[in-house]
């Protein structure tokens, strides 16, 4: 069978196609055969060596993947031959809290990844995705719907009438946006593209701002919320939007911090915290608990996926360069049959 590897960390070039021998599942295992993958800003940082820790080389990448059991291992009852799974992100975090141990089992990071034709994975890391979803709709939900769904709904359930900022048109950010639809909150949404402000609209943001003709936009935050605030911000930037973020939330608002678009470093500014009794939660994508939870809430609505576009297996690197060049509306997948 075929996948790729990653054999140095050079940046997208490093991306290597290489033949390798066919998985066996042992006790307590699936065989997965992979049909499609998608992208994350994290599989760029991976490639170009700037994600924290020591990846074991060679490393298969990428994080997100969904197809069927091909086969299981001694013990398995969770899956059967034949079902429709999506792995989580991580392979060990089942419910609870997140752990060191849990963070350990990162695929496509700190363990091998999904971008190959078949993957051998724990059965208790698999779960059973959405009829109404194709392959490559699955895909797309380990990581960035999963995230979404952390910061909307495990730390504080989002309510009815609530506002949520959304910062940018990415994967996890489109998710937060129809999640928040869903919900029956108002999604406002920024971007420097007035075509992705369009879609964003279609999508149910009720209102969306041009960050790049309206600089200070987090004052057109407020002004949209009649200078109250947002209940929530999907904080996906980083050091370069965090005070702004901040500034756009209400008193005793929420920003669930997900992304560092924007770099690692930078300061923070802790008294309009102090002040405003503002909540801030770091979401590390969520266990797997929390995704069959998501799942069951987009089984209900028949909620899809935003997929930007689809490449072939054969052109995985272009995929990357397109998730890098920022041109992407949602999220961008790589069909493996």
């Amino acid at each position: 069978m075929k996948r790729y590897e990653l054999r140095g960390m050079n940046g997208v070039e490093s991306l290597q196609v290489a033949d390798a021998p066919m998985p066996t599942p042992g006790p307590g295992e699936a065989l997965v055969r992979v049909h499609a993958v998608s992208l994350n800003y994290r599989d760029l940082l991976v490639v170009s060596g700037m994600y924290p820790g020591s990846p074991p080389l060679p490393l298969v990448p990428t994080s997100d993947g969904a197809g069927e059991v091909a086969a299981v291992g001694p013990g398995v009852d969770r899956v059967k031959v034949g079902d429709r799974v999506a792995g989580t992100f991580f392979e060990s975090w089942v419910s609870g809290r997140l752990t060191e141990r849990d963070m350990a089992t990162a695929r496509g990071g700190a363990t091998q990844g999904m971008l190959a034709e078949y993957v051998v994975s724990h059965a208790d890391a698999l779960v059973r995705v959405p009829d109404h979803l194709s392959f490559g709709d699955a895909a797309t939900l380990p990581c960035a719907a999963v995230t979404a769904w952390h910061a909307l709904f495990e730390v504080a359930p989002l309510r009815p009438g609530e506002t949520v900022l959304v910062l940018g048109t990415g994967g996890v950010s489109i998710f937060a946006l129809q999640l928040a639809a869903m919900a029956g909150a108002q999604a406002i949404v920024t971007s420097s593209s007035d075509e992705k402000l369009e879609r964003a609209r279609g999508l149910g943001a009720a209102t969306t701002i041009n960050y790049k003709k309206t600089p200070d936009w987090e004052i057109a935050v407020r002004e949209a919320t009649g200078g109250a605030g947002v209940d929530r911000v999907i904080e996906v930037g980083g050091p370069g939007t965090f005070q702004k973020s901040l500034a756009s939330l209400r008193v005793g608002g929420r920003l669930s911090l997900i992304g560092i678009l924007t770099g690692f470093a930078g300061g923070v500014e802790v008294v309009p915290i102090l002040l405003g009794s503002l909540h801030v939660d770091g979401i590390y994508v969520g266990s797997r608990e929390m995704f069959e939870s998501m799942n069951r809430a987009i089984a209900r609505t028949k909620l899809s996926p935003v997929i930007d576009r689809a490449f072939a297996f054969a052109d995985a690197p272009a995929a990357y360069e397109y998730l890098r060049s920022g041109a992407h509306f949602g999220k961008v997948v790589i069909r493996i049959d």
